[in-house]
């Protein structure tokens, strides 16, 4: 017997969401601006996809990787006429099964759910990951809480702070680090979190930064 697949609006962008991940945007087109307003009716969210070919604005026969993460709409403002200002965070993955491009140009993928990753905790010879993600995250809790004339500056990584879980580390640790985007998406793809840290934890040494 065939299963349908769910269908789910694409936003093709330069930039890899990983569950739990924040994701601020600017949206202007009026295809996203449709898609997110629909998005937000509904309660859908939509999906993040890496760009492999083409641009993130106009373009419309972008080519984008088959692994992406549904996005979930947590705030949004429209402080500047035309400019919609939206906060949102990574939830599960996907992958695309099959493609098709509507008439204004938004991109609508048939998906399946990328399987979830089992639960594990950080090995002892990946010690030195987490020890340095709870400096940045500490860096971070200081700086925004600093006094300061400006807007307070928004968190980058959400709490609850789980510094014990191997998928939730690895993944924030991918997110700030300057890791190219093409191996970034490898490693959001991975379905094995040990195996994940371990490669951030080699990042990390050949960098000479753990």
């Amino acid at each position: 017997m065939a299963y349908a697949h769910p269908s789910l609006p694409i936003f093709p962008l330069r930039t890899v969401l990983f569950p739990g991940g924040l994701l601020p945007l600017r949206v202007f087109e009026a295809r996203y601006m449709d898609m997110v307003r629909n998005a937000m009716r509904v309660g859908s969210g939509f999906g993040v996809c890496l760009i492999r070919k083409g641009s993130e604005v106009g373009e419309k026969d972008v080519e984008t990787e088959e692994i992406g993460c549904r996005a979930r709409i947590d705030d949004w403002n429209m402080e500047q006429l035309g400019v919609l200002q939206i906060t949102t965070t990574g939830t599960e993955r996907f992958r695309i099964v099959s493609r098709r491009v509507q008439p204004d140009g938004l991109l609508v993928a048939d998906v399946e759910a990328v399987e979830d990753e089992a639960a594990a905790g950080i090995p002892e010879e990946a010690s030195g990951c987490r020890l340095l993600l709870k400096r940045i995250v500490e860096r971070l809790d200081a700086a925004r809480e600093a006094p300061t004339d400006d807007e307070a500056m928004p968190m980058p990584i959400a709490r609850p702070y789980l510094f014990d879980d191997a998928t939730w580390v690895g993944n924030r640790l991918c997110e700030v680090l300057p890791i190219p985007l093409p191996a970034k998406q490898k490693l959001m793809a991975l379905t094995d979190a040990p195996t994940r840290l371990d490669i951030v934890q080699r990042y990390l040494k050949q960098h000479g930064i753990v």
